[in-house]
């Protein structure tokens, strides 16, 4: 007679067969929510368009010179998003690109606007949400980010400017500078 063990109970031993254990692997996209945007989510979409398919070192560069309310927050939300892939999953900060960035729509606050001769109208209080997801370059986009940055930028599509973003804009209002003498030697 051979004693049957409970269905409840983990097996012991499994008679000198070893299981090969898996090494876990990196995932492949990291990424950042922050709820509760207190900003139109068109407006913020506008921004998180900017900087959607470039690396993060460059959309963080770009946000920094924008002019707009939500590249702070979009910012924030990169910066964040590459903390968690660095720290947490154990991913290269340097080798990351923004693969999406994409915003959703809140809970909409409305509140009464009083109006001239007693009437009244619905004022409306959007809220939103901003979710980017990064993701490590593999070789070959890295390969061809490098050879993109070599070559004539005019050349380049629209998609391949994304990666390679353009200059940022100087701080030196053009209007400022002084004209450089044409007939000094």
């Amino acid at each position: 007679m051979v004693p049957i063990s409970s269905p409840l109970t983990p097996v012991m031993g499994d008679g000198g067969k070893q299981k090969k254990r898996t090494v876990a692997s990196k995932p492949l996209r990291v990424q950042a929510v922050k709820k509760d945007i207190r900003q139109s989510p068109k407006k913020v979409n506008l921004v998180a368009r900017l900087v959607r398919g470039m690396q993060v070192e460059d959309a963080l560069l770009q946000l920094q010179v924008t002019v707009k309310r939500a590249a702070k927050t979009v910012y924030q939300v990169i910066h964040s998003a590459r903390a968690n892939a660095a720290h947490n999953h154990g991913l290269d900060p340097d080798r990351l690109i923004v693969d999406e960035a994409f915003v959703g729509k809140g809970v909409y606050l409305k509140r009464l606007s009083y109006h001239a001769k007693g009437r009244s109208g619905i004022m409306v209080r959007p809220k939103c949400r901003l979710t980017v997801v990064v993701r490590e370059i593999t070789p070959e986009e890295e390969a061809k980010i490098a050879k993109l940055r070599v070559s004539n930028f005019k050349k380049l599509t629209r998609q391949e400017r994304q990666l390679v973003p353009h200059q940022l804009i100087e701080t030196t209002p053009r209007w400022g500078r002084k004209r450089k003498e044409a007939g000094t030697a």
